[in-house]
């Protein structure tokens, strides 16, 4: 079963393109870390911005790789006048994985700063 998430989890990450997949992937990798190590040593205000920074980074991020793969998708499709729906149902779907990750982490990020602003309380 967890193979499975994983390995579907590597074909969304290869299928997004990974100039931007990966670099999102080790922003969520990132903020995971700075929310535990901020709720194992304290937090002193430092790392609640750095959270919110990263994580706002990342949903800037995926919407970059939104705009530049749909640009490269409308590319080609006036290169290629008679386009397929299925083709071009594939691009936008391709092009969303992006935005979709760079939310996630977003969402991570925000979080995990609420529940470190709830700590310090």
């Amino acid at each position: 079963m967890i193979f499975l998430f994983f390995g579907q989890l590597s074909n969304r990450l290869q299928e997004g393109g990974p100039v931007f997949m990966y670099p999102l992937l080790l922003m969520l990798l990132l903020c995971i870390a700075l929310i535990i190590y901020a709720f194992i040593k304290g937090d002193d205000g430092r790392f609640t911005k750095l959270i919110g920074h990263v994580g706002l980074f990342a949903l800037v991020w995926g919407f970059l790789g939104q705009m530049i793969g749909l640009v490269t998708a409308f590319d080609s499709i006036e290169a290629f006048s008679d386009m397929s729906p299925n083709i071009l149902a594939t691009g936008i779907k391709i092009a969303l994985l992006n935005p979709i990750f760079g939310m996630f982490v977003f969402l991570i990020a925000r979080l995990g700063i609420i529940a470190l602003l709830f700590k310090k309380k």
